[in-house]
């Protein structure tokens, strides 16, 4: 990849696709296992246990933050100004990956306060690439 911008924007994607290829795959076990038929599987996974359920949070989260994120990354790619989002796009990958396995390994207190800073960092960046884009 020629700069750090391209490589996060990637890397989200991939990353994005790894939690929902991890979540099928895990799904598949359920079908074959015969814990749950095929037509009673829920969006958020409500109805397996809380692995699960996180792990379909993660996986939102990272869809719901991309048009923010992700937009911001092609913006700068297409303008040909991402040298202001190259200094901080490996920063915000390291929050959205700190954020998204945290989220699956854990709810205790501690740790819904380093996802909720972890997505604090991104949307901090997300920010000022919003303003210095529009500069």
């Amino acid at each position: 990849m020629q700069t750090a911008s391209a490589f996060v924007l990637t890397a989200f994607i991939a990353w994005t696709l790894f939690l929902l290829i991890l979540m099928e795959g895990l799904r598949v076990r359920f079908l074959f296992g015969n814990t749950v038929a095929a037509n009673e599987f829920r969006p958020d996974n409500s109805n397996l246990p809380p692995f699960m359920q996180r792990l379909a949070r993660a996986h939102a989260n990272c869809i719901e933050s991309f048009p923010v994120v992700g937009g911001l990354l092609i913006v700068a790619l297409l303008t040909d100004r991402a040298g202001l989002t190259d200094s901080l796009a490996y920063w915000l990958l390291a929050a959205r990956l700190i954020q998204s396995s945290v989220h699956v390994v854990s709810t205790n207190i501690a740790a819904s306060y380093l996802r909720f800073m972890a997505f604090t960092v991104q949307m901090a960046i997300a920010v000022y690439w919003c303003c210095a884009l529009f500069a």
